[in-house]
């Protein structure tokens, strides 16, 4: 009998272990006996992938200051850009240039197909910004960005908040016009936007919540709503509106704010995650010092 009952004990503890690592998927958005794949390892700190139109997934590796390329049809990896600007949050837009959060001097660039940086901001209202974080280019539109302050060794300026708080801000279509579009937030990160530019979501990191605002045509935000209780890094959405958020793993909420997904990944941190593929439906996640894949029924919308 003690035998017996030290084994059920055994197989308790093994199921409470090994349990956590499987993907829950209440709506069936994973394929079929889909199983997570690690691509890519040997990395410091990965972060802000954006998906290219031929499918490749652009990533960056911010302590070594590289952005990288998946190419979806080979599952190689190659570098695409040294001296990034310790770029973190990267997203492409119409023109397919790639616009990135360059962190070393807090300033957001825009980068051609071959590497050459164009400075978009550089500062507000004569300041630095804290260091821009996170990227959304609007459909047909300008763009919004996230300028938390989590502070660099790298930085050889103050590193002290350089702005009046942590904000949200919106670059117009014709880089003319930058300005604030929240200013009451705690710690904003990772922010996604509807494919048809009516809807945006931000999470709050520093107050564990995601917000949900209606776009307005000059970009200004409006009935500002709690998504859900949980923060995030970086996010991404699918062609269903549910939204995916990072941090333990991938945690995918439906457009309602509740939870339907939670997708394990075996590190200690999901900084963020993007479709990729030529059909959208390979979920790619960076995590700490790899990166993962992972084949999905659904489809991303970018």
């Amino acid at each position: 009998m003690r035998n017996l009952s030290l084994f059920i004990l055994l197989m308790g503890l093994a199921f409470s272990v090994f349990g956590q690592d499987q993907i829950e998927d209440k709506k069936k958005l994973v394929a079929k006996n889909a199983q997570l794949k690690k691509v890519g390892e040997g990395f410091t700190f990965t972060e802000g992938p954006a998906v290219h139109r031929n499918g490749d997934v652009f990533f960056t590796d911010q302590p070594n200051n590289k952005i990288l390329r998946w190419s979806y049809t080979r599952n190689e990896i190659s570098v695409f850009m040294e001296d990034a600007g310790r770029s973190n949050g990267m997203f492409f837009d119409l023109e397919g240039k790639l616009i990135a959060c360059a962190d070393m001097d807090n300033q957001l660039w825009s980068i051609d197909d071959k590497g050459n940086a164009t400075v978009l901001v550089e500062g507000y209202k004569g300041k630095l910004l804290n260091g821009p974080n996170d990227v959304w280019v609007v459909p047909y539109g300008g763009l919004y960005f996230t300028d938390p302050l989590y502070k660099r060794p790298y930085w050889e300026r103050d590193p002290e908040m350089q702005q009046d708080g942590e904000h949200l801000y919106y670059l117009s279509k014709d880089r003319m016009q930058l300005f604030r579009v929240d200013e009451n937030l705690v710690k904003p990160n990772g922010l996604i936007g509807t494919p048809d530019g009516k809807k945006l979501y931000v999470a709050d990191i520093g107050d564990n919540k995601t917000y949900v605002y209606d776009i307005e045509e000059d970009g200004y935000l409006r009935n500002r709503k709690v998504f859900c209780e949980m923060g995030s890094d970086g996010m991404t959405i699918d062609y269903r509106g549910n939204i995916y958020l990072t941090g333990k793993g991938v945690t995918v909420f439906n457009p309602k704010g509740e939870k339907i997904a939670h997708i394990p990944v075996p590190e200690n941190w999901t900084s963020n995650v993007i479709f990729g593929g030529t059909d959208r439906k390979t979920l790619f996640i960076t995590a700490m010092g790899a990166v993962y894949t992972l084949d999905m029924r659904t489809r991303g919308v970018y």
